[in-house]
């Protein structure tokens, strides 16, 4: 055991004296974050300016519905969308289509019609739900009448006051803005960084030209191999807790009220990376990784989304490729974990970082044993 912590507490020495590396470990996601958090402040804005929306009518309705709809038109008024009747030579089709308007509603004794515009679909959707309600609402004032017609004229005025539409949501207060959701990429980015630390361990003794020393010295393989790794995986494990602190008090940043689930999470992604690190280092036989690692870490966070968002609704074969990304499981599992509350997407991420790390920790071992050195 002393010999193993001796070994981790050796790497990171070496580590903290790399004074360049770990500037860069932490300058540059802060400043990425930065620089991006701010330049797509509006990309991530879920308010929505709407302008008067104006319906054009044409209404040959008589009896009961053309009383209906005058108090509708009349309440919804009051919500700034403008019902205005057809004039005589208009064709409200036309109208529509030229985006003089955005819908065009035809209303007879036989049923309603509703022409939407393709180009304004939310204020279209808007005047359809509306339309929608109103009619189940006269429907069931007609059903009313055909038993107790003294009613109708009380249930239809009750439905205006209680409004046509009836908008929720929730928890729309917590709802990641750019600096959040790129305090968040940026943590994991720099956590799956650590696939190049761990691809430096074994390297950067033979570069030195220590790796004899090491392997003739009486330390137990396994006590270098478990050492090493452990010494990587705390100085990556600091520098995500800088990174997340950073963000959360100088960037004001919402990591949520669960950080121990948070700082889980991104311990079993700092194993599972350095891990891959290691491996792709023993199967190039101590030649440079470098190059192999980062080319998969940069894949990996492009595809993730570190650097832009991708929708979880994304199909095809981006869609396909991106969720083998560890940095998108982590993502998920992070937003899951601050914004729903949720361990779903946590243990998911928890179980593939923990598998993977165990397969490539394997590999590993298997190929440092059955070298003469380490």
């Amino acid at each position: 055991m002393n010999n193993l912590l001796s070994m981790a507490w050796k790497e990171m020495r070496h580590d903290f004296r790399d004074v360049k590396t770990l500037v860069f470990l932490l300058a540059f996601p802060i400043l990425l974050m930065l620089i991006l958090g701010f330049a797509l402040t509006n990309a991530f804005s879920s308010n929505a300016t709407i302008e008067d929306v104006k319906v054009l009518v044409h209404n040959t309705s008589t009896g009961q519905l053309s009383k209906a709809y005058t108090a509708f038109a009349e309440e919804a008024g009051k919500t700034g969308i403008v019902f205005e009747d057809v004039k005589t030579g208009m064709d409200g089709r036309e109208e529509v289509e030229q985006n003089r308007y955005t819908d065009y509603l035809e209303i007879s004794d036989g049923g309603i019609h509703l022409y939407g515009s393709s180009r304004s679909t939310i204020e279209s959707n808007i005047v359809q739900g509306m339309m929608s309600s109103f009619a189940d609402r006269y429907n069931a004032a007609a059903a009313v009448a055909k038993q107790d017609p003294a009613k109708v004229a009380t249930l239809l005025a009750t439905s205006g006051q209680e409004g046509y539409i009836q908008d929720s949501s929730i928890n729309a207060e917590r709802q990641p803005g750019a600096i959040d959701y790129y305090a968040i990429a940026m943590t994991v980015m720099i956590g799956l960084w650590g696939a190049m630390s761990g691809g430096s361990l074994i390297r950067y003794e033979i570069v030195r030209g220590t790796s004899a020393r090491l392997a003739a010295a009486p330390v137990r393989k396994s006590e270098i191999f478990i050492g090493k790794v452990l010494g990587s995986v705390v100085i990556n494990m600091l520098c995500v807790l800088v990174i997340v602190l950073f963000s959360k008090y100088v960037f004001k940043a919402y990591w949520g009220s669960h950080l121990l689930p948070v700082f889980i999470v991104l311990l079993t992604e700092v194993v599972m990376s350095i891990s891959l690190g290691l491996a792709i280092s023993y199967m190039m036989k101590g030649e440079p990784s470098g190059g192999i690692v980062m080319i998969i870490v940069q894949l990996a966070s492009f595809l993730g989304g570190a650097y832009f968002p991708l929708g979880n609704d994304s199909g095809g074969f981006l869609g396909s490729v991106s969720s083998l990304s560890p940095i998108r499981w982590a993502n998920q599992a992070l937003t899951g974990i601050i914004y729903n509350h949720s361990m779903s997407s946590a243990w998911t991420a928890m179980t593939l970082n923990i598998g993977l790390a165990v397969l490539f920790l394997a590999v590993a071992a298997v190929m440092m044993q059955r070298k003469e050195g380490i």
